[in-house]
């Protein structure tokens, strides 16, 4: 834990050098970009545990560092990018997300599996955050 705590002042620190000498727009390019480079690495590691049947929570792991890969590659092209208009507002932004949804219904049941959760149960989590933030969308817009 220790170390987990050093690494994350590391990295906060390198952040605010980062921030500090080049501002705003070039921390988040320069660390977007990165991040989603890692996390498709990440990724593909995880993908081929899973292949090997290393441990069941692979497949897990290799769809939610690929959906976060996704996303935030989708967030860190759009802006490289200068928000081109075909990927604003568009559909295949879904995708990404969808392949999110993926590895947070696999890493709930690996949990369940393990915790001894019936089939149905363990997909609680997921459809109380759906609901949750379907509500939350709703007061919105009302």
């Amino acid at each position: 834990m220790t170390d987990a705590v050093r690494l994350l002042a590391l990295a906060v620190g390198a952040m605010v050098v980062i921030y500090a000498g080049l501002g705003y727009e070039a921390t988040y390019a320069i660390t977007y970009g990165a991040f989603a480079l890692m996390a498709a690495m990440v990724s593909l590691t995880f993908m081929w545990l899973w292949r090997v049947r290393a441990t069941p929570l692979a497949g897990g792991m290799a769809f939610s560092w690929a959906g976060a890969s996704s996303v935030i590659g989708w967030w860190w092209a759009y802006s490289y990018l200068n928000h081109p208009a075909l990927m604003f507002e568009n559909a295949a932004f879904f995708v990404c997300l969808a392949i999110y949804f993926v590895g947070a219904l696999m890493h709930f049941a690996v949990i369940g599996r393990s915790l001894g959760v019936r089939r149905p149960l363990w997909t609680a989590p997921v459809a109380g955050a759906l609901a949750i933030s379907t509500f939350l969308y709703l007061l919105k817009i009302w």
